[in-house]
This record gives C-alpha cells, sequence and structure tokens, in this order.
C-alpha cells in the first residue's frame, strides 16, 4: 500500500536525493527508506513546561516502539504552554500551537503521529491541530505526578494551594509552612494530581478513543508509563497501514462519551471549551447545550479532588478510566471504535474495581447529578457554564446585590479594601477577561474572596465572569459568560447595586433589571479604548470565537487535510486540498 512519506523518500531523481541525502546527515541508514511507515513524534517537552519536563524521556520509549514494529521515529519540537509560568494566559496561545502542529504534520513527510502532551493546554491544542490534517493519530500524555505530602497528609496542585493561600492571607497558615508546601505539593514529574483539567483531559481523550486504554491516570514516574509509550510507538505503525485516521474514531458519539466521562469523573469546565474546538476541527456538529443535555444528570463517579477526597494516584490504582467506563457503560456507546481499531467494551472488559472508596458505581454515586450545568438568562444569552459538583449547594440557587469589577487589574486593587461594600449575600462580577477582553479568557473565574469576609469564617460566594477558572479550583463560579463584556455582552452593563438572581436547578441567570434599562445601557456602552495589538495577538484578537464555541478561531474551523497545498487557485477550485 503506497503511504503518504512515499513521495518524499521513494521518489527517483534530484526530489528523492535531496529527501534522503539531508537525513542521512543524521547517521539514518538507506534501510529507513525502504517504503516503512515514517512516524511523526509531536513532542510538547520544555523546561519551561514543568508538566510535560519528562516527555523527552518518553519520547525514546516511544521511538523504541515504533522502531519495533517496523516504522521510522521522527521527533519534531512544536510550541509548548506551561500553565505554571506562562502570561498572560496559555488559552491564548492554544490556537497558535494548534497550528504549529497542524503545519507541521503537513508540512513534512509523516504517515502517522504520537502527540507527546501533557500540561493543560498542549493537549487540545495539538490533538486540534491533528485533527485539522487527519492523518492516524494516537496520544500519550505525561501522567500524573505522584500525591503531595505535606504535614501527615495527602495534598492535591491546585486544589490546596487555594486553601492554602486563604489560610496564609488570614493567619492561619505561617509564611515557613506556606513555603514548604510548595516543595510538598510537586515532588515528582508529572501534571496536576487532581482532577483538575491536564488529568480531565486526558480522561476525556481516552473516553473519545484516542489513546490505548487505561493510559489516562498512570502516574508520570511509573514504569508503566513507559511501557504504555512503546506499546504507542507498536500501535501508530499499524494504525498507519490500516489508515485509522482521527475522522474514523472521532465520531459523534465519540464526543458524547468524552462528554458523560467528564460528568463522571468531575472534570473541568475548560474541557467545554476544547471539545467544543475539536469537534470544529474534525467537522462534528457539536454545542454548548449538548453538554447539559448529556451531561447533566450523570451521577458522579469518582471521588477524586476538588470534588472529593483523592487523587489520581489513588485512581489509577483503583482500576483508572476503564472501570469508569464500565460501571457507566449504560450510558455510554461502548461499541465505539479507538485507537486499538477495537470498541471500548472489548478495550475494558474485565475492568476491576479495586477501591471503591474511589470509583463507584451508578447504583451508589457520590453525588446524583454531577455534570456542567448550562446557563441562559438576559445576563448570557448564548450561555454560561456552572460546575455543580465543586459548588456550595445552598447557593445553587442565589439572589444577590452585584459588587463589580472593571478588569483583573481592578479585582487586584481592591478585593482586600476594608471600605469595600460587600457582604457574604453579594455576587462577585469580573469583566473583561473573556476571549478579547483580556485577551486569551484567563483562569481568574474562581476570585479570591474579600480578606475581611475571610476573615469572618466565609468560605464561599457567588462569583460571575466571562473567564474560565483552573480545573483544580471549586466555589460556587459562573463562567463563560457569552457573549463577553468586551463585545458588549450584557455582563459590560452590570453595575454596582444590581440584584442578579442564579437559580441552576432552572438553568437561568438572570440581571434583574428591565428590557427597556438593559438596552438603555447597551447604547450607553462604549468598548474600552486600548491598543491595537501586533503579531499574533491581532490575529487573535481578530479572528477568535466566543466561548460557546469553543474560543477557536473562526478561519480554522473544518481542515484542510493533509495534501501539500501549494496551488493557491487550485485550493479555491477545491481540487486541492482534504482527501
Amino acid at each position: 500500500m503506497p503511504l503518504r512519506s512515499h513521495d518524499w523518500f521513494l521518489r527517483d531523481g534530484q526530489a528523492g536525493f535531496k529527501s534522503r541525502s539531508r537525513m542521512k546527515n543524521q547517521g539514518t541508514p538507506q534501510q529507513m527508506f525502504d517504503g516503512r511507515p515514517v512516524i511523526g513524534i509531536c513532542n510538547t517537552w520544555s523546561e519551561l513546561t514543568p508538566c510535560n519536563a519528562n516527555l523527552r524521556i518518553l519520547c525514546e520509549h516511544v521511538k523504541r516502539g515504533v522502531l519495533e514494529a517496523g516504522g521510522f521515529p521522527l521527533e519534531f519540537p512544536v510550541m509548548s504552554l506551561g500553565e505554571p509560568l506562562m502570561r498572560p494566559t496559555t488559552m491564548l496561545y492554544r490556537n497558535l500551537v494548534s497550528m504549529d502542529v497542524e503545519e507541521s504534520i503537513r508540512a513534512n513527510p509523516l504517515d502517522g503521529v504520537v502527540l507527546l502532551v501533557g500540561c493543560d493546554k498542549t493537549t487540545p491544542a495539538a490533538i486540534m491541530g491533528a485533527c485539522s490534517v487527519d492523518l492516524p493519530t494516537i496520544v500519550v500524555t505525561s501522567g500524573p505526578m505522584l500525591n503531595g505530602k505535606f504535614q501527615g497528609r495527602d495534598i492535591g496542585a491546585g486544589t490546596d494551594k487555594w486553601r492554602f493561600t486563604d489560610d496564609w492571607r488570614t493567619g492561619k497558615m505561617t509564611t515557613a509552612d506556606y513555603i514548604e508546601s510548595e516543595t510538598c505539593m510537586s515532588r515528582s514529574d508529572g501534571h496536576c494530581m487532581t482532577m483538575g483539567t491536564a488529568s480531565s483531559m486526558a480522561c476525556v481523550v481516552e473516553a473519545l478513543g484516542l489513546m490505548l486504554p487505561g493510559g489516562a491516570a498512570i502516574p508520570a514516574p511509573d514504569a508503566r508509563r513507559r511501557r504504555l509509550c512503546h506499546f504507542s510507538g507498536n500501535r501508530i505503525v499499524e494504525m498507519a497501514k490500516e489508515e485509522l485516521r482521527p475522522s474514523k474514531i472521532l465520531t459523534r458519539d465519540a464526543f458524547e462519551n468524552a462528554i458523560k466521562i467528564n460528568a463522571a469523573i468531575g472534570g473541568s469546565t475548560n474541557v467545554i471549551l476544547h471539545l467544543l474546538a475539536i469537534a470544529g476541527r474534525i467537522g462534528v456538529d457539536l454545542r454548548l447545550d449538548d453538554f447539559d443535555a448529556l451531561g447533566s444528570q450523570v451521577p458522579l463517579l469518582v471521588n477524586l479532588k476538588p470534588a472529593g477526597d483523592f487523587l489520581m494516584e489513588e485512581f489509577y490504582y483503583a482500576g483508572g478510566l476503564p472501570v469508569v467506563m464500565q460501571n457507566a457503560a449504560s450510558l455510554l456507546d461502548m461499541d465505539a471504535i479507538t485507537v486499538t481499531g477495537e470498541s471500548h467494551a472489548r478495550n475494558t472488559a474485565g475492568a476491576v474495581c479495586f477501591d471503591e472508596r474511589v470509583i463507584s458505581g451508578l447504583d451508589a454515586p457520590f453525588q446524583r447529578e454531577a455534570g456542567i450545568a448550562v446557563l441562559h438568562g438576559n445576563l448570557c444569552p448564548d450561555g454560561a457554564v456552572i460546575k455543580p459538583s465543586a459548588a456550595t449547594p445552598e447557593l445553587m440557587r442565589h439572589r444577590g446585590r452585584a459588587v463589580v469589577f472593571k478588569s483583573l487589574d481592578d479585582f487586584h486593587a481592591r478585593i482586600d479594601d476594608p471600605d469595600l461594600d460587600v457582604d457574604e449575600d453579594c455576587v462577585l462580577v469580573m469583566q473583561n477577561v473573556g476571549p478579547k477582553g483580556f485577551p486569551g479568557m484567563p483562569e481568574v473565574g474562581n476570585m479570591s474572596l474579600p480578606r475581611k469576609l475571610l476573615d469572618k469564617g466565609v468560605s464561599d460566594m457567588l462569583r460571575i465572569s466571562d473567564g474560565r477558572m483552573s480545573g483544580t479550583a471549586y466555589g460556587t463560579v459562573v463562567l463563560h459568560v457569552a457573549p463577553e463584556s468586551a463585545v458588549g455582552g450584557a455582563l459590560a452593563l452590570v453595575r454596582d447595586g444590581d440584584m442578579i438572581e442564579l437559580d441552576v436547578s432552572r438553568r437561568r441567570l438572570r440581571l434583574d433589571i428591565s428590557a427597556d434599562e438593559l438596552e438603555y445601557r447597551r447604547a450607553q456602552w462604549q468598548p474600552s479604548a486600548t491598543p491595537s495589538p501586533r503579531g499574533y495577538t491581532r490575529l487573535f484578537t481578530d479572528h477568535v470565537q466566543q466561548a460557546d464555541l469553543g474560543v477557536d478561531f473562526d478561519i480554522l474551523k473544518g481542515g484542510s487535510g493533509h495534501e501539500v497545498i501549494h496551488n493557491a487557485e487550485a485550493q479555491a477550485e477545491g481540487k486541492v486540498g482534504a482527501t
């Protein structure tokens, strides 16, 4: 069977000479150009992305697997996104990395690709790019860190950071202990070991069928993750021969499975944005309201922080995602095809739960309804989201007075002001942290509570923004309000003292003012006068879509296929492009 790489390496004359000759300067022997599948290993390793720092080692195990299966592995780098260090937010660059991945795959002689990812945005970014090309693809993540250990107890990245920070701000925790907890929290290779966005995306990718079964939860330092890499290298060679492409795996049924699994594991709200973007690239009609319709009634089957008690290490030892899929099989399409070439039913047959404190069945879930709730109303006509499993039940129906912050800087400047007119019944509102407004939609929606309320023992308040929050965070937080305030959405029109009503059971978020008053304010609204950005940020602000569409670029919807486009006129006529 002819492979795509043959057009580079099996050609006669000057074209083949050039491709083979330059590869030989790395010591590549002639036998590697005998027509075997060429496998690209897309590596998001970077010392600036601590969560992905072990991918350099894992890559070598993928290469061994590719070579053993008769393939020709070629590693290539792309921009890496490290949540702990990057500013202003990694979400600003997710689409850029997806473009880097897409063009790197298409432009080179590859027959299949292994995506080495880990930290939050590297996973969706790489998958988005690969979907746009649609060559056989398999995903391997860096794996979660080992449990944090602090003063005789387990602590989780992100989740306990928020708690410790509040304790430190109120004097309940010393500065010395606060600094010591940093070391104790991050004590091995890997991404967050809570069910934050990185762990959620790993589980969702396994549920989509793009990862070998059981691969999401193996701890990063565990030797079994290296074996997973080896087996993934084996399998991608066969996938290239079988032409098992993402478009054959990522069906509507696969996305429905992913939505339900994200609910069952108590997964991150960020998954919504990423699945919407991936679906847009692969051509599946997926909408924001699907997350409520399909996932909101799904029980919580995994007892992990921030919604529960345990961490990813215990989740793996309890049986990992195969157990969850078996336990939730009646809710899922278990016949959906995966990268193994087999169904989920076949892949997970015989999965056993070894700790029912961590993974439950449908008959005794940790929470009856755990999925994401999608809200509508005059404050969010295109939608907003809330994660009930991480919220305070008493605040799921609430009416309160708005305390408005015009920006993140405004919030930081005033939140601990003792003269701030705020009480525990108020609603904290942050504007201008959406896709265009920030730009990039940062994880600031879980606003810290005012110091004077923390001192009184207040632990949660209703908070609303057009931004995101970390998957490791918790609280009664309404996110992804669309349209965002920077484009004149209703959130921009909220004023101090306005009454806001939340009723999650009725899926409603409402600003309690008349329609006439809302229209009057809209007519008076003026966008912020900000300097025009340049370069990539200009591209982002010009083309980014709103949260209900996944924050992808309008110019990247759909894919271009794997053909190398070199004739604009032919492309316009549809003669060159996807096959």
